[in-house]
């Protein structure tokens, strides 16, 4: 809900989300001033800056500071009703006890299918679909980068011109492979990622592996079952020899992803990953609401929808495990949790080094809230499994991806877990980007929208104004992904060429 001040069309504007809420969030851009009154008879006491909490009524000192409807942290000094809930004033609460959580107690209904929405893209003979038709060379090491990025660079210049219908070639490098406890149980997971990003849909099928030799992790614990090819660098002569052979087996590839055309697919055939970066206090309120209509659309069309971030999911996984089809998919996410947890303890780290200073500048105090505000992107689907980090995805419908927070990292284990389009969206503003999936970005706020309105794909800060709904927002957001996935529709990040490194999560000793 909403609440204007008393002083006309222009009027400052705060929202409250929910009716239990004791704090709302300024709406206008740039401070609202000290003696603003609004027509509820609420007056500020201070400046506030856009997208910061106002406090609604007097909180004591320790007294519960609710937005959501949820507790975010407590008074650590008494605040008056119109100050500035800022982050020092409010104490971090203790998280959710993992082993004291409800599962599938509250497993919401099926929603009514949604029929007769396609998209076309390149249909592979495992039955997967990429939005894209990208040459993906792997790497089983670091050593080989420069090599491969040489080559690369040698093939868009002479080899790629000759195959029209082939969008990119992209180089899959990465700094593992070597130098690394390759038999530590957590190994496992930039193992698998490496692996899985090999076979995204939107390679085709073609996976080539650049190894030099005398590498740990041997290529051929990259290769698929039903094969693929392995240049090693030390069976060659010199560089030239090697940079010849890449482009031979670059090219057999070639020749074969020249053959894929695009054909109407179902929208069951999409995999989108969902996350968040550079947030704000406006995430929660627009854009991650819009994002979770657009993806129970998506699950209601049979697609598959990954959503992430576990520092980004802790503090409110009290609100997902009640959502979970069954038990064993419950132990499963609480499982990742734990995890995670004995990860942040074993580097000294805690929760407080989540949010980051630019989502404190937007608003955030704290973790909870920011978790809050987060996994309103996972709509109000039941959750039908989890996949723990680089794991692929195997079933239909909403599935939570255990990821780090971090864009990069998290971007890349979608990758790896199947996902052929992702959603990102952002209050504060990044140009993020990757090469090997379209990443169609929305913007919590209207400013940033027109700020950047050449890296803003979809502007969800029209919510909030109120000359959108969520829902509208959604659909839009719904018939973009649509778009994108067909061709028809360019996201701005790969208009201008911004794609990011691919950045593997490696949580296993370096030797």
């Amino acid at each position: 809900m909403s609440e204007r001040a008393n002083s006309g069309e222009e009027a400052p504007l705060y929202i409250k989300v929910n009716a239990k809420d004791n704090v709302a969030i300024i709406v206008n851009t740039g401070d609202l001033p000290a003696g603003t009154s609004f027509a509820c008879g609420l007056k500020l006491r201070e400046s506030i800056p856009q997208g910061h909490k106002v406090a609604l009524t007097d909180l004591p000192r320790n007294a519960p500071i609710i937005r959501y409807g949820e507790v975010i942290g407590y008074a650590r000094d008494p605040i008056s009703a119109g100050s500035w809930v800022k982050e020092q004033l409010v104490t971090l609460p203790a998280p959710p006890a993992l082993d004291e959580l409800p599962l599938a107690n509250q497993v919401p209904p099926a929603l009514p299918p949604l029929e007769g929405y396609t998209f076309e893209g390149y249909r592979n003979e495992d039955g997967s679909v990429g939005t894209k038709n990208i040459l993906g060379i792997t790497t089983s090491v670091q050593c080989v980068a420069g090599v491969l990025d040489y080559a690369v660079k040698r093939m868009k210049e002479e080899l790629l011109p000759r195959y029209g219908h082939v969008e990119d070639v992209v180089a899959l490098t990465h700094h593992y492979g070597c130098g690394v406890a390759i038999g530590a149980p957590d190994a496992i997971i930039p193992i698998r990622t490496i692996a899985n990003m090999a076979t995204n849909p939107n390679f085709g099928g073609e996976v080539l592996v650049i190894g030099l030799g005398c590498e740990k992790l041997v290529p051929d614990r990259l290769i698929p079952a039903k094969g693929g090819s392995v240049v090693s660098l030390q069976d060659h002569h010199g560089f030239q020899g090697m940079i010849q052979a890449i482009m031979a087996s670059a090219e057999e590839k070639l020749m074969k992803l020249n053959e894929r055309r695009r054909v109407t697919c179902s929208a069951s055939d999409l995999v989108v990953g969902l996350q968040c970066g550079g947030s704000d206090a406006f995430s929660g309120v627009t854009a991650n609401p819009a994002v979770g209509y657009a993806a129970d659309l998506l699950v209601r069309a049979g697609a598959t929808v990954l959503f992430s971030e576990v520092t980004e999911v802790r503090d409110a996984v009290h609100l997902l495990t009640p959502r979970v089809v069954n038990e064993e998919v419950g132990r499963a996410l609480i499982r990742e949790m734990k995890w995670y947890d004995e990860y942040l303890d074993k580097g000294e780290a805690d929760r407080s080094a989540n949010p980051s200073p630019g989502n404190k500048r937007g608003g955030l105090v704290n973790i909870v809230e920011k978790s809050l505000g987060s996994v309103v992107k996972s709509g109000s689907s039941p959750i039908t499994g989890v996949l723990s980090p680089g794991e692929k995805a195997a079933r239909k419908g909403l599935l939570y991806a255990a990821t780090p927070a971090s864009d990069f990292v998290c971007g890349t284990l979608q990758f790896a877990s199947g996902a052929n389009m992702e959603v990102f969206t952002t209050g504060r503003g990044t140009p993020y980007g990757l090469a090997v999936v379209p990443v169609i970005k929305v913007a919590t706020r209207s400013l940033l929208a027109e700020e950047w309105h050449d890296l803003i794909d979809v502007n969800a800060g029209t919510i909030a104004t109120g000359e959108a709904t969520i829902e509208d927002v959604g659909w839009e957001l719904f018939r973009t992904i649509l778009d994108v996935a067909s061709g028809r529709k360019q996201t701005w990040a790969d208009r201008w060429g911004l794609h990011n490194s691919l950045t593997l999560f490696n949580p296993a000793p370096v030797t």
